[in-house]
């Protein structure tokens, strides 16, 4: 079976113009048939676009009374596929505005068929010379961001053309996010669940057409970086109750041993505490900050020997520090560097442990 038998195309779509048409007609030319069209809450004066792809291109139309977003019409075209369609191998979502082409949709297509276990994503390059310097810069921000803090490194964050398997598209029905975050909140779900492959495809931006773009670079980038800011406070708000904890049963245990005979009971309380406030981080950490499915014990042995790393490694600088800046407070330091190793801390977590 080729691409055209086995891959469904999806098309979310608000208030369309010619563009989506010519889309239509060229994939009907290539042989492409099972396409679902998704009319997120056009006005009535675009319901000839929709005439036309579905009377006369013989595409399936689905349609929402108000506009509800791409994510929430993604989510239902994928519902309805799962329902409608057995023997494929999953989807290949588009864009209606003129940005993906045939040829780039069909080597998404192929590239799913070869690897049918990986989000497919056809990147833009951005450093093409018509794309906008607001496109550019956006993009490179948002990349850089995204792999800082959920450890997935894609060079095109926002592309619509990707392939999505059956499986992964039943993962996704569950998966938060009603307009443009939905987007990024799949690529957050591959972690656990698949790999992603990248596949280049022709970069069109036509200033003079892209007015019709839904995508609020304000309101939706905020809704996207919200998102990486909840990731990231989740670790936030770990660490912190991390550190109470640690220094609560550090007075605690500092009470109960101060009565013994010897020198060192301030050692023993600040190992007894740590390695308690350790193992509350760590729970934390693994089920509700970067909800790992690896081995327990396997990432629990990694954790605890990054956290001794980090306890030589905040001893030793401090120290260092302390004798290079002396005109500082040894507070000043230590803080500096603790917050260095924090964000160390967070990138070995996400990337290797967990």
């Amino acid at each position: 079976m080729d691409v055209i038998e086995t891959i469904v195309i999806v098309i979310p779509t608000l208030d369309p113009d010619d563009r989506l048409i010519e889309l239509l007609q060229n994939l009907k030319r290539r042989g492409f048939y099972k396409i679902v069209l998704v009319n997120d809450g056009s006005g009535i004066e675009y319901d000839r676009y929709f005439e036309i792809a579905e009377k006369q291109l013989g595409c399936i139309v689905l349609k929402h009374a108000v506009n509800l977003g791409k994510g929430r019409a993604l989510k239902d075209a994928f519902n309805f596929i799962l329902s409608s369609y057995e023997n494929i191998v999953g989807v290949i979502t588009a864009d209606s505005d003129g940005q993906h082409t045939v040829d780039c949709i069909e080597k998404c297509g192929i590239a799913l068929m070869e690897n049918p276990d990986s989000l497919i994503l056809g990147v833009r390059n951005f450093d093409d010379n018509n794309v906008p310097w607001k496109s550019e810069l956006g993009n490179k921000i948002t990349r850089k961001v995204c792999n800082f803090i959920c450890g997935i490194d894609v060079s095109d964050t926002q592309t619509g053309l990707r392939g999505i398997s059956k499986d992964f598209m039943r993962e996704l029905l569950s998966v938060s996010g009603e307009r443009f975050e939905f987007e990024t909140q799949m690529l957050i779900a591959t972690k656990n669940f698949c790999k992603i492959k990248e596949i280049p495809i022709k970069t069109i931006y036509d200033s003079k057409k892209n007015h019709s773009s839904h995508f609020d670079p304000i309101k939706d980038s905020l809704k996207i970086y919200k998102i990486f800011g909840t990731i990231f406070f989740k670790y936030i708000f770990s660490s912190l109750s991390s550190s109470v904890i640690d220094l609560l049963l550090f007075a605690i245990f500092s009470n109960l041993l101060v009565g013994w005979k010897t020198l060192y009971y301030i050692t023993y309380a600040t190992i007894f505490s740590r390695i308690i406030s350790s193992l509350y981080n760590y729970i934390i950490n693994y089920k509700f900050v970067f909800f790992s499915k690896k081995g327990k014990r396997v990432a629990g042995a990694y954790y605890f020997i990054l956290v001794i790393i980090q306890m030589i490694l905040s001893a030793l600088l401090v120290t260092v520090g302390v004798q290079i800046f002396n005109f500082l407070p040894i507070m000043i330091v230590k803080i500096s560097v603790d917050t260095i190793l924090f964000f160390l801390s967070y990138h070995v977590q996400q990337r290797y442990i967990f």
